[in-house]
Formats: C-alpha cells, sequence, structure tokens
C-alpha cells in the first residue's frame, strides 16, 4: 500500500508565469475575510486573496512572502494560487515601499474630489505590507 503523502502540492501563478512549484507541508494565506491556514486534507474551497504576508512553511520555519491581490484554489492535496504580484523579502526596496506610503497617506489626508479613496488605500495596504515583509526578512 501506498504511503499518504503529508505534503500539499504548491503552485503559485503570476502573470509573468509560474513563480513556485513545490510540494509543502503547510501554508497560511492573507484571505479578504481572513487570514487562514492549510494543509494536507483540508476541504476543498476557493478564496480571493488580500495584499499581505503569504507564509509557506518548511521544517516548521515559514518562508514568508509579499502577496498582492489574486484568488486561490484549495483541494484536498493541492493548492493553486493566482496573483498580481508575489515578492521575496530581499526583492522589496524598502525606500520605494516608504515613498509609496508617504504618497498613499497624503492622497487619503487630502480627501479631494479627484483622489479615488479605494486606490489610494490599496495603494496603503500594498506599500504597508512590502515594508512589514521586508523588514521582518532582514532579521
Amino acid at each position: 500500500m501506498a504511503e499518504k503523502s503529508q505534503f500539499l502540492h504548491l503552485k503559485i501563478v503570476t502573470p509573468d508565469g509560474v513563480f513556485m512549484e513545490d510540494d509543502v507541508p503547510e501554508l497560511v494565506a492573507p484571505g479578504t475575510e481572513g487570514d487562514f491556514g492549510v494543509q494536507i486534507g483540508h476541504t476543498p474551497f476557493i478564496s480571493s486573496i488580500r495584499p499581505g504576508i503569504l507564509k509557506i512553511f518548511r521544517n516548521n520555519k515559514p518562508e514568508i512572502f509579499s502577496i498582492m491581490n489574486g484568488f486561490v484554489m484549495v483541494d484536498i492535496d493541492k493548492v493553486r494560487i493566482f496573483t498580481e504580484i508575489i515578492e521575496r523579502p530581499e526583492d522589496i526596496d524598502v525606500n520605494r515601499a516608504k515613498r509609496a506610503k508617504e504618497r498613499a497617506e497624503k492622497r487619503i489626508a487630502e480627501r479631494n474630489e479627484e483622489t479615488n479613496m479605494r486606490r489610494a488605500e490599496a495603494a496603503l495596504r500594498r506599500a504597508v505590507t512590502r515594508i512589514s515583509i521586508a523588514e521582518e526578512g532582514l532579521h
């Protein structure tokens, strides 16, 4: 009798192609209704993803990524993530993210008719996520 795998087959796809494809024991993703964890045997579901931290566990240690909007398809033994952007901490330009955060905060504070508040708030969430990931990854 074949031994049952303890790993999920994870595939992460961006508009540029396959970012990662690997077998992992566990992951935690930022869903729009809150963070959720997935292990082998999870009940299948589909969820949208908000900008946040994606944690992929290997050897009981999380590997962290900055992930932006997208969606995830969970099956009993596999997870497929489709996202606009995913970044490793070392690939994030912290100074650029801080400038983007300042611009977004300024647009939100001004609250004029020309400011698209949803876009400004989304830009702020993206910048804060990138800064958080980059700074956490530096430790």
